[in-house]
């Protein structure tokens, strides 16, 4: 939680470009030692500042405490690929493509996109192939990246995937499953009202603000040691118990990532085991993930639901895969197809707002964002330009690491959205 907190108060505006803020180019932790300017560490260094941060998101583990997401013992899933000289044809291809960003007045290319959005990682399948896949500044094909808040998105189809086996009951009253919670805020929203965000909390977000709520829940998940005078909750779920009201519960979706480890609290209970552990059980050693995952954690080793979670990015291509798919992966089933038809089929647009201008008109459920317009796109997604991208109508699942300087994805939404739509309406033309 620290990590996700430090983003918005230390992130300065970019005055280096992707290709000048490369950590190979900058030398962050180079040598046997490296120079002095060029260790980061924790806490005596900001290691989640421009541009530290392109470094710090590969190495999440070396910074905090984490518990492994386990892929088990197994093989691999198999991943097909097109046969190299095509796939060095499509990569061309699609770094070639062009699209309008929105409000822009010139032209922009995919090639240029994945710069201007400070890209880590980009893979891309179609028709479950992996047909585009290019790695930059501090991630390579056997790393490792913050997934930021794509987590939710994890913890939502844990969920959501209870739910559909009757294990969890979406429409139970919060202080019925957690009792602790009684005196909260969350007390008496439903589940379901957890899932989707449109619980009434008293929590800002505000990274800009030094007296928001995010910094108190900060320092309460600081795994660090508490100063002597420390006197706040310990670790997310003691501080989710002093939560107040306000507004209603179910009125409008507010996105605060409390609702997050609410929901990781929810699931740990009903499933008897952490976040990591059913993700592990459920999804990583199931769908044959090439890599351990792992996850943050607070000072008491509770995961951090809301924004923990580090994975290879092929890994998350395989999730996306599961979702494109309703479920299978590999010719297996993990999970009812009714777990996706639930998240696709959304929120109630009219409780979304506008807080995010690309995006109206859309919804969000199981912490699942759902995008307007007829293609019934749907997406995880992340501060500095994470994303899963899942696209039925082209057949395509999109993975994008990134590092984006600042912590506002509507910054980066006028150049990806399109940029996507390029790509997705390029896949169709291929059928």
């Amino acid at each position: 939680m620290a990590t996700l907190a430090s983003t918005g108060a230390l992130a300065q505006t970019a005055t280096l470009s992707a290709r000048e803020s490369d950590p190979k180019v900058m030398g962050w932790m180079v040598g046997f030692p490296p120079p002095k300017n060029k260790i980061i560490t924790q806490p005596d260094s900001v290691y989640f500042s421009f541009p530290k941060l392109r470094w710090s998101v590969c190495h999440m583990r070396e910074f905090l405490p984490t518990e492994q997401i386990s892929r088990g013992l197994g093989a691999p899933s198999s991943m097909e690929y097109l046969p190299p000289s095509e796939f060095a044809d499509e990569r061309q291809a699609i770094d070639a493509l062009e699209f309008m960003p929105i409000d822009g007045d010139t032209d922009m290319t995919w090639e240029g996109s994945l710069y201007a959005n400070y890209t880590d990682g980009m893979l891309i399948l179609h028709k479950g192939r992996v047909v585009y896949e290019r790695y930059f500044g501090c991630l390579d094909e056997a790393g490792k990246h913050a997934s930021m808040s794509m987590t939710k998105s994890l913890t939502g189809l844990l969920a959501q995937i209870l739910v559909a086996e009757g294990q969890l009951d979406e429409n139970a009253v919060v202080m019925d499953i957690i009792p602790e919670i009684n005196g909260s805020a969350f007390a008496n929203a439903t589940v379901r009202q957890v899932m989707d965000m449109t619980t009434g909390l008293r929590y800002s977000e505000d990274y800009s603000d030094p007296n928001a709520d995010i910094w108190v829940y900060s320092a309460a998940a600081n795994p660090l040691p508490k100063p002597e005078d420390y006197t706040g909750p310990n670790g997310y779920w003691e501080y989710l118990q002093q939560v107040q009201p306000e507004g209603k519960h179910g009125e409008a979706f507010h996105y605060k990532t409390v609702n997050s480890d609410m929901l990781g609290w929810i699931i740990s209970r009903v499933s008897g085991k952490a976040v990591t552990e059913l993700a592990s059980e459920r999804l990583w050693r199931p769908m044959g993930a090439e890599q351990d995952a792992y996850m943050n954690v607070d000072g008491l080793g509770v995961p951090f639901a809301g924004g923990g979670l580090s994975a290879g990015l092929r890994d998350l291509g395989r999730l996306g895969l599961l979702m494109l798919n309703e479920g299978v992966i590999d010719g297996k089933r993990l999970f009812p197809a009714s777990v996706v038809q639930r998240i696709r089929a959304g929120g109630d647009p009219d409780k979304f707002g506008t807080n995010y201008p690309a995006l109206t008109g859309g919804s969000y459920t199981s912490m699942w964002w759902i995008y307007p317009g007829k293609d019934e796109v749907f997406a995880a997604r992340g501060v500095h330009g994470q994303t899963v991208y899942v696209d039925p109508s082209a057949q395509m699942v999109l993975v994008r690491f990134a590092s984006f300087p600042r912590p506002e994805n509507p910054l980066i939404d006028p150049t990806s959205l399109p940029a996507f739509q390029a790509v997705a309406d390029y896949l169709k033309a291929k059928r």
